[in-house]
């Protein structure tokens, strides 16, 4: 009897490993369908404000990216980079990005501008034509 109850109780344990072996397996092949894909978004010349372009995972590994508007004297608001890094591409107009110590630097079409971790900065129009650029933040290891 005792062999019977072992062999049964065994049974049940295999049974449960089989179970969860077939369940992570299962899920295993479902994020795998959550891993990044290749896409294109389209910088609407019509956004009036801000367009998402990337929201992290799954969409990306970490990056996040935006496409925003300004008008001649508007800014973004003052915020900290956290633990991100963030670049900005401008794409039209002119502006500044100005940093919690005073400093900035100029901010204008056909130019990258580099922010690092941990640090607080503002996006200003300064210029009299629309400012547009695409930001793109992603987290430091």
């Amino acid at each position: 009897m005792q062999i019977n109850a072992l062999l049964a109780a065994h049974g049940r344990i295999v049974s449960v490993i089989v179970f969860a072996l077939t369940f992570t397996t299962f899920s295993a092949e479902q994020m795998g369908s959550q891993h990044p894909r290749p896409k294109v978004v389209a910088l609407d010349a019509s956004v009036k404000d801000y367009l998402s372009v990337l929201n992290g995972p799954p969409e990306s590994v970490s990056m996040k990216s935006g496409y925003v508007v300004l008008s001649p004297g508007k800014s973004v608001g003052k915020h900290s980079t956290g633990h991100h890094e963030e670049l900005l591409v401008v794409l039209e107009g002119a502006g500044e990005m100005l940093f919690k110590d005073g400093s900035k630097l100029p901010v204008k079409a056909n130019s990258a501008v580099y922010c690092p971790p941990e640090t607080e900065h503002d996006v200003m129009n300064s210029g009299s034509q629309v400012l547009r650029y695409v930001y793109v933040v992603a987290e430091v290891r």
